[in-house]
């Protein structure tokens, strides 16, 4: 076991950026092909393709892992159970959202994964940290816009207030353009599944807030499980390189 836990987490040699960007690159493609299977017009008029886009999902996933360095192995690693947990609580517990049907799909954690994995791709290539400067301030103005745009024209004050607090988290994380890509890649994914009706938000988030569907907030919950995502990582690597101190 400890020789599997090495290879896969704590080892560097199969780790190809060039195809990390390809994945991160062909991010929305897979996603409109999958959710598209999943989508209730597709359940409609053929059968109901959950179980492919389940296969699909742990498929892409596990090729997108195998490529990824290991400290983004760990980070997808972790993504997909931290990713469980959110989908019970806000969806099962606090019914911010529902899915096509009353089961959390399998694919949704991988999804979640893959997700990030892009966004961090994507924030650490060559020319993302070359104009990071520059990327920080269109982001910054891009956000404020898209939130107060959806606020006021489709009354999503689930997006005012949320947006806000994702703000409040770059704050906290200095302004770190990694957060900005994951969003980008989430608004992206919950506009493909709302629009395949793979989910759909209530329109009232606990039964109080208007929200949109989806509401452009929503890329919150991700920038706050980042995270709790990094510092589970972070001591996870802390506590594997004690353990080889202490051995030595």
């Amino acid at each position: 076991m400890e020789t599997i836990v090495n290879s896969l987490f704590f080892a560097d040699r199969n780790s190809n950026a060039r195809m990390q960007l390809f994945f991160a690159a062909c991010f929305p493609f897979f996603t409109l092909f999958a959710l598209g299977i999943d989508s209730v017009a597709f359940n409609q008029y053929y059968f109901d393709g959950r179980q492919i886009t389940n296969v699909l999902a742990i498929i892409y996933f596990s090729f997108f892992f195998w490529v990824s360095g290991s400290y983004l192995r760990k980070l997808m690693f972790v993504m997909v159970f931290l990713s469980y947990i959110g989908e019970v609580l806000f969806c099962t517990l606090l019914g911010m959202y529902n899915y096509r049907t009353s089961v959390i799909p399998l694919y949704v954690p991988f999804g979640h994964a893959i997700v990030y994995a892009s966004g961090y791709v994507f924030a650490h290539t060559e020319w993302a940290a070359k104009n990071d400067t520059g990327l920080r301030k269109y982001f910054a103005v891009g956000f404020a816009v898209l939130f107060l745009s959806v606020g006021i024209l489709l009354k999503d004050i689930f997006s005012l207030i949320f947006g806000l607090l994702f703000f409040w988290v770059l704050k906290r994380k200095k302004w770190q353009n990694l957060y900005y890509f994951i969003a980008l890649c989430v608004i992206f994914i919950e506009l493909g599944g709302t629009y395949f009706q793979c989910w759909k938000w209530v329109p009232k988030t606990f039964g109080l807030i208007p929200a949109a569907n989806p509401p452009m907030g929503a890329v919150f919950f991700y920038a706050g499980g980042d995270v709790l995502l990094s510092k589970i990582v972070d001591y996870w690597k802390f506590k594997r390189t004690s353990k080889s101190f202490d051995l030595h």
